[in-house]
């Protein structure tokens, strides 16, 4: 589990009930529960990405909260030392001897690139076919992001929507002192409801979703370059510096100093 994401979010939601009760009675907090403006924040916030959305769309973004709980399983250095040692295996017994490597690998897209490259796949072709999948891995992986970038819009523009229900119905009828309360409650807190919403949920989630994405993007072009370098016929020591300019300076030391063969 991403204990940061937990830490994080537990952590806003701690710092939210103290400003609440620094220097009030504990009983204020009930003050913040008001089911109208919940309604209209969360349930309109909802509606519009409902409507802009298929059903099925609708329920997979929304489930996709989850991913930022879940701890990357990609090692990139892991993945670049793979791809050096299949580079020393194709230069000593050549490309079609990766077919029997390619069992062991989990990575499906590493996988297809391999054998189109034991298929003898043309390498334009193979860069092509690989760069496509990217394309509509990172297109999937936007509609998820988006959705959240959105819904984060959407809470503070409904919540703006109730303030101003809130304050029209104030406002009709200023001789009817039992409605002001609240009528004015409805309008401060679906502000409140609908800041929470963007600020506590949806712009944390949508940045983890991103930084993920970028992290999976990489692993894959490094795995692009990485089978075409093998493709090549490249050293594994040309191979493994090409593909450590991906890495910050910091990670490059993981990889050791013997993952390629300069003379394999």
């Amino acid at each position: 589990m991403d204990i940061a994401s937990v830490i994080g979010l537990v952590l806003c939601f701690i710092l939210m009930i103290f400003g609440m009760l620094v220097g009030q009675d504990p009983s204020v907090v009930l003050g913040f529960l008001h089911a109208p403006s919940a309604l209209i924040t969360y349930g309109g916030a909802l509606g519009c990405m409902m409507a802009s959305c298929t059903m099925p769309d609708f329920l997979a973004n929304l489930k996709s909260i989850g991913l930022i709980f879940k701890m990357s399983a990609m090692n990139v250095p892991e993945i670049i030392q793979k791809i050096i040692d299949l580079s020393n295996v194709a230069r000593k017994e050549g490309l079609l001897s990766l077919e029997e490597a390619a069992g062991e690998i989990e990575d499906e897209f590493l996988k297809k690139g391999i054998m189109l490259v034991v298929d003898g796949t043309d390498p334009e072709l193979v860069r092509a076919i690989m760069e496509t999948e990217l394309a509509s891995v990172e297109e999937r992986h936007k509609d998820k992001i988006g959705f959240w970038d959105g819904l984060g819009a959407m809470g503070p523009a409904w919540g703006m929507i109730g303030t101003l229900i809130g304050l029209i119905n104030m406002l009709r009828d200023l001789s009817d002192f039992a409605s002001i309360g609240p009528n004015m409650a409805t309008a401060l807190i679906t502000t409140f409801y609908g800041s929470v919403l963007a600020n506590w949920i949806c712009s944390p989630v949508a940045s983890k979703l991103k930084s993920k994405n970028a992290e999976e993007m990489m692993v894959k072009e490094i795995e692009i370059e990485g089978l075409l370098s093998i493709q090549a016929g490249e050293n594994p020591r040309v191979i493994e510096e090409k593909l450590k300019s991906f890495l910050a300076p910091k990670d490059r030391g993981a990889l050791g100093d013997d993952g390629g063969e300069a003379n394999g």
